[in-house]
């Protein structure tokens, strides 16, 4: 059977079985065999029925007590078998699972597997699983990742099945001086895409070389602050960049309020000195306008022409603005993804900035450095990823860390609390308001949602505007509103004519309103920890003591413990760590944002190490063999060419 058939022809998956292995990225054949267990069960240790421990997961060896009984309750039915072995007796339950009544051979030693809990005041097991004594025993069993109605001997059958059908098929890749498995090759294939990326950056190109760096120095003393170190070393890193004569591409990652866009403008001034454009693209249009404005101020009384691109814009508007940059008139270009379009043409672009990384995929990128003859790029995020990690992940790209805050920066006080505390929360928030400061309140969704318990921001500020906070002026906004209608609302907000904004995650970046010192974040349990960090940020930007206050209604441990790291640390940094230790990676990164393959066994966590190994390894096979020529690495360049299929690689 070919590796690239399609799952439906396997014998035993119909349509619906089917469906579910799709929903979990499996469509072929090889998908099927590359679905790796997520851990093993050790069967040559049993425990005896009177060993079992209560609340936890036990194999033993019983036999079934005659037929089972079937009991039913208001909608439910289950089946309950009693299951003996010479030191006592445990009753096993299924739940609407009649069939299970006659399931057991009477005599027959059959190896369980189940939790053991006390019902109604009698000791059982909840739908454990079987097999035969004979057959399962003194065997390690693979454990699979699952969803609803694939049990585990369902899964073993058919990979077992599928395995046997395509044995010799799967050919190996890895060349002979290099024979680590799964996790290891994983990464590996990974690493050698990135740096082949990068080899596809460099080569051959040329980087525009500027010059009269003097102006840097006298463009900082223009900012009514003192950078710190780090934004000045940052600095410097930059400019050695943009003098060598090399293509710089360049993340710099900084925590919220570290003074990113400081640094960016004026890395984008020196540009613009020296005769160039420069482009900056932002995620959100009122986050373009937010910096457009901020640019504006700083560069019209300097003579640089700033223009604002974006989706808002009427046709005649849009027309101006673009011949202004077709003719080079324009040298500060702000906007959207708009400034990918492909109606979009520069005069003379030098240097391409994107602000918030983690919402653009590597294509959308490099499609913005198409726009000019090998422009500059600078990356800015302010989703810190530990070091070692983004050193990893960003391989096609150099890495600057603004590890300092502003000395000016005040220390949010936060306060994860129950719902119960509400009422004294609103009389928080109303006491502020009537000192003239603003707050923020962030919901988790927009619609209603029953299943999901979250109340939406539409009828929670209606409720906020008829009963709690009546006598205040509250307004909301989320993403399903129109651009306009949005950008309006954030710079009434501004401008101090909103108490009280209610909002989904639209405000998550970049927005800065000083006057605001309360953010109020419902559901925080139903956020990440980085992102509860970025919602932190919005608020301790003036001179005002500020808070952030977290409703927690999670009850489990790991909901607590993050409640409590957002209480102790507000490092960014040590933020993410905690994030990626209590949620995993895939929550916390989503690999699949940043246009890199998905992982499908590895843990960018919990195989750090392994990373880094092949890392190495990728380093040095390219050192060998630099686009992969030699005979003995043809089957690996078909396999990272296949899962690298959407990008350029210099190969």
């Amino acid at each position: 059977m070919d590796l690239s058939c399609p799952i439906l022809e396997l014998p035993n998956i119909g349509q619906q079985r089917a469906k579910k292995l799709n929903g979990m990225g499996i469509f072929t054949v090889e998908d099927l065999l590359t679905h790796f267990p997520r851990e093993y069960d050790d069967r040559s240790h049993v425990c005896k029925i009177k060993d079992l421990v209560l609340n936890e997961e036990n194999t033993f060896i019983a036999c079934a007590k005659g037929e089972g009984e079937t009991i039913r309750i208001k909608n439910m039915t289950f089946t309950r078998v009693k299951l003996y072995d010479e030191t006592g007796s445990v009753f096993a339950v299924w739940y609407n699972q009649i069939y299970m009544k006659k399931a057991f051979i009477e005599k027959t030693e059959y190896l369980f597997k189940g939790k053991l809990q006390k019902k109604y005041g009698k000791l059982e097991v909840s739908s454990p699983e079987y097999e035969k004594a004979d057959i399962a025993m003194n065997k390690i069993v693979p454990i699979y990742p699952s969803v609803n109605g694939l049990s585990q001997k369902i899964w073993r059958k058919m990979i077992g099945d599928i395995i046997y059908r395509t044995k010799g098929q799967l050919k190996e890749c890895l060349p002979h001086w290099l024979r680590r498995r799964l996790v290891f090759e994983e990464f590996f294939l990974l690493q050698l895409g990135l740096l082949l990326m990068k080899q596809t950056l460099q080569q051959g190109k040329k980087g525009i070389i500027l010059q009269k760096q003097y102006v840097i120095s006298e463009f900082e003393k223009k900012f009514p602050f003192t950078m710190t170190n780090a934004q000045k070393n940052v600095i410097l890193e930059i400019e050695k960049d943009m003098i060598e004569g090399k293509v710089m591409n360049r993340l710099v990652q900084g925590d919220v309020g570290s003074g990113k866009t400081a640094v960016a403008m004026t890395i984008a001034y020196w540009t613009i000195q020296n005769g160039y454009q420069v482009a900056l693209m932002v995620p959100t249009e009122v986050l373009a306008e937010q910096h457009y404005q901020y640019f504006c101020e700083m560069f019209e009384h300097l003579g640089i022409k700033t223009v604002l691109l974006s989706g808002s814009l009427t046709a005649k508007q849009k027309k101006e603005v673009l011949q202004q940059i077709a003719s080079g008139e324009a040298n500060m270009i702000l906007g959207t993804h708009a400034v990918i379009q492909k109606d979009v043409v520069f005069s003379k672009l030098a240097l391409v900035i994107t602000d918030e990384q983690h919402r653009f995929g590597v294509r959308q990128r490099g499609a913005l450095s198409e726009k000019g003859e090998n422009p500059h790029v600078l990356v800015m995020t302010a989703t810190p990823i530990p070091r070692t990690l983004a050193l990893i992940l960003y391989g096609d790209l150099d890495i600057s860390i603004i590890d300092e805050l502003p000395p000016n920066r005040k220390k949010i006080d936060t306060i994860a609390v129950t719902p119960s505390y509400r009422e004294r929360i609103y009389h928080f928030i109303k006491k502020h308001a009537d000192m003239g400061l603003q707050t923020y309140i962030i919901c988790p969704m927009i619609e209603e949602n029953e299943k999901m318990e979250v109340q939406s921001v539409l009828s929670y500020t209606e409720s906020l505007q008829q009963n709690q906070l009546k006598e205040y002026r509250v307004v909301c906004v989320h993403g399903k509103m129109k651009s306009k209608q949005k950008q309006e609302i954030m710079q009434s907000f501004s401008n101090g004519e909103i108490d009280v904004l209610v909002s989904t995650t639209v405000i998550e970046v970049g927005i800065n309103v000083p006057n605001a010192v309360i953010m109020l974040i419902e559901n925080a349990e139903r956020f990440g920890l980085a992102q509860l960090h970025q919602l932190r940020g919005r608020v301790g930007r003036g001179s005002e003591k500020s808070y952030c206050i977290l409703i927690n209604e999670g009850k489990n441990k790991i909901a607590k413990q993050r409640m409590n790291v957002m209480q102790k640390s507000s490092d960014g940094f040590v933020i993410s760590e905690m994030d990626l230790q209590l949620r995993g990676p895939g929550e916390f990164f989503g690999t699949k944002q940043h246009g890199l393959p998905e992982l499908k066994i590895g843990n960018l966590y919990k195989d750090m190490a392994i990373l880094k190994e092949a890392q190495s390894a990728a380093e040095e096979m390219l050192q060998k063999d630099r686009h992969l020529e030699l005979a003995i690495h043809e089957d690996m360049k078909q396999k990272v060419t296949a899962l690298w299929q959407n990008e350029q690689l210099s190969i």
